[in-house]
């Protein structure tokens, strides 16, 4: 089958994949989706393995794809479940390590080709990251080829065992800026929503994801301490959920800080069109969404340079090292007081968003592959 072609040649059966996802992350999550779609739209049978509540927010279904309910735990019974959706797939691609390790053991003592796209590295501290390791060990080991979405997690990959490790594409759907709005116009940016939040005669700063210590919030806070003392000082508000939120509201109140906690949302673009400045303060990203959506909606974004960060966003944002809060705040000060910087970053953010593998061309460079590893052989 063509990696273009719409249905499958003349008396073949459609191609039958099935997708593993662990449900946990938005990038992955939006990717599959995208990626059910595309393959849908191509002949391909897609069945989606994840928890209910993925679907419920990813709607798999609701672009052709089939749906089977698959919690994210790996006791016997979700494999089980899996290795059973997985009995005619001629091909299982899994997304992300724990959903990737569940397919390695559905499928032990099969020949079925097994594809396993890394979105993220995975994080632990003590004992936990011992096992993470062991887990990444077996998944690139058994993986007929393993996708990692930077450079560094194809390189890692490969240091592990995995036999054949590529740069994976990923093309995520562009959300669209509310009508009428005009990210050059200050007095355009969302007034409504805006004076909701607290910010109508205030910069307003942004930053999303889960509340977790990898995403760096603490060193975002510490950057606040510095801005605050700005006429009029900007508000941060932070759009996600997680562990620290406690944590985090204390140091909030106790310091007086300009931020504010905005739990989980589900309008983001929204948030991003009101935006003054996108902030990502991660230990380490791989493509994050964030800042994908900043570039493509004209946000001028910070971020600190790890990961897969510099090679993703190039030369159209502020990069600072990971762990200084006073080069972080500097960033978003220069930024507030530097509207042609502001404006040559939106500039560039265009063209940078503009040099992304778009949607399809990412369900042609899956396909292709999906085509290379279930094709018969050649006779000799």
């Amino acid at each position: 089958m063509s990696p273009l072609s719409s249905n499958a040649p003349h008396g073949q059966s459609p191609l039958r994949t099935v997708q593993v996802v662990g449900g946990g992350n938005a990038g992955s999550c939006a990717h599959v989706r995208s990626l059910a779609a595309g393959l849908v739209a191509r002949g391909v049978r897609v069945t989606v393995c994840a928890p209910g509540e993925a679907d419920r927010a990813y709607d798999f279904t609701g672009v052709g794809a089939a749906h089977v309910h698959v919690p994210r735990s790996s006791d016997p019974a979700s494999v089980a479940v899996l290795r059973a959706v997985c009995a005619d797939a001629d091909l299982v691609h899994a997304h992300g390590l724990h959903a990737s390790f569940r397919a390695v053991l559905a499928l032990s003592g099969r020949s079925t080709p097994l594809v396993v796209t890394w979105h993220n590295r995975a994080r632990a501290e003590g004992a936990r990251a011992h096992l993470l390791r062991l887990l990444e060990r077996r998944v690139a080991k058994a993986a007929t080829v393993v996708f990692g979405t930077s450079a560094d997690l194809v390189d890692r990959a490969r240091g592990i065992g995995a036999r054949d490790a590529r740069l994976a594409g990923v093309g995520l759907p562009v959300a669209r800026p509310p009508a009428g709005h005009d990210p050059d116009d200050p007095d355009r940016l969302s007034p409504k929503l805006r004076a909701e939040l607290g910010a109508t005669d205030r910069p307003l700063l942004l930053a999303v994801g889960s509340l977790d210590r990898c995403r760096g919030y603490g060193l975002l806070l510490d950057a606040a301490r510095a801005w605050r003392r700005l006429d009029p000082a900007p508000l941060l508000v932070i759009a996600g959920e997680g562990p620290l939120r406690a944590a985090l509201q204390r140091r909030i109140e106790d310091e007086e800080l300009p931020v504010r906690l905005l739990g989980r949302r589900d309008d983001v673009t929204d948030l991003l069109a009101a935006a003054d400045l996108a902030l990502l303060p991660s230990r380490w990203e791989s493509r994050s969404v964030l800042a994908q959506e900043a570039l493509h909606a004209r946000v001028p974004l910070v971020a600190t340079a790890v990961g897969g960060i510099p090679d993703l966003v190039g030369d159209a944002a502020e990069l600072v090292p990971y762990g200084d809060p006073e080069a972080f705040a500097d960033a978003v000060m220069r930024l507030l007081d530097d509207p042609e910087r502001c404006r040559l970053l939106k500039e560039k953010g265009a063209r940078q968003a503009a040099s992304w593998p778009t949607e399809d061309q990412t369900v042609a460079q899956v396909l292709s592959v999906y085509d290379e590893l279930t094709q018969p052989l050649p006779l000799p």
